[in-house]
């Protein structure tokens, strides 16, 4: 898969303009620098090919030939693990095995592939912004060059890669529909100052039933513990990410309630039941 992924990325820039689009309207986008490059205070330094991978797959003659039948498969190998974490996760949570699983948490699945070339000035800018995933979790797999940070406390951690390895982050949604029995992850990558490109690849799984209402689930709502957060749409909630620019745990402290608001949100849960 890295390698598949690679040769597209290196292919020559007069083969590779054909795939340019920010825009996924087929379900595919190929693009230089980051997403929010129009709402952000610098441009990363990376090249990424996103791919919709369900509930409704892409249209494949739009993603890139090199890498078509590797993509298809690892989506497959994903499904699988996806499931099996989420199974586990809700019985970490008290819960049914299936719990997420019926909460359509499987069926949405975006993959970005990243390509960070050699930046001769990396003191300069960054591979990708600091941010945590929006989604419930997500899967990475990265080559054998460094660059991934995670924040613990107020000091960066690396993340060094691990042959064969992946990573398993959780994220904001996962976070307020635990309740904070889990907590999303706040990372960042840094330029790449190796002539040796760093190569990633993130499937990112979310929920598809975006116009449901979610937050912390009943069950892990007491008077011990009432509910951090708001109930929102996913649609909302996305539509939030994707127009703010990537900068830490926004999304959580957005819809984190105030102490004055939680004893009235308690009344809610008790009546209401989150999908």
């Amino acid at each position: 898969m890295l390698s598949s992924i690679k040769a597209f990325f290196e292919l020559p820039e007069t083969t590779r303009i054909h795939y340019y689009t920010r825009e996924a309207s087929h379900g595919v986008a190929y693009s230089t620098t980051n997403f929010d490059l129009y709402k952000s205070k610098a441009a990363s330094w990376r090249d990424t090919l996103q791919v919709r991978l369900g509930p409704t797959p892409p249209e494949w003659d739009y993603v890139p030939e090199l890498c078509r039948e590797a993509v298809e498969e690892w989506d497959r190998g994903v499904i699988k693990l996806g499931e099996e974490l989420m199974g586990l996760l809700s019985e970490g949570l008290g819960m049914e095995r299936d719990r997420l699983k019926d909460m359509s948490c499987l069926d949405a699945r975006t993959m970005a592939a990243h390509y960070y070339p050699y930046c001769p000035q990396a003191d300069l800018t960054v591979g990708l912004t600091s941010h945590t995933d929006p989604g419930v979790l997500t899967v990475v797999l990265q080559n054998e060059v460094a660059g991934l940070q995670v924040k613990f406390g107020e000091d960066w951690i690396d993340v060094d890669p691990v042959p064969g390895g992946l990573i398993i982050n959780i994220g904001d949604i996962l976070q307020i529909m635990a309740n904070d029995e889990y907590k999303s992850v706040e990372h960042r990558v840094l330029a790449n100052p190796s002539h040796e490109p760093r190569v990633s690849i993130a499937v990112f799984f979310n929920p598809s039933m975006r116009d449901k209402l979610y937050g912390p689930l009943p069950g892990l709502v007491s008077p011990e513990k009432p509910a951090m957060y708001q109930q929102f749409m996913f649609s909302d909630f996305m539509t939030r990410f994707f127009t703010k620019e990537l900068d830490g745990k926004t999304l959580t402290n957005y819809y984190r309630v105030s102490s004055k608001e939680e004893s009235e949100l308690d009344k809610q849960e008790t009546n209401e039941s989150s999908v």
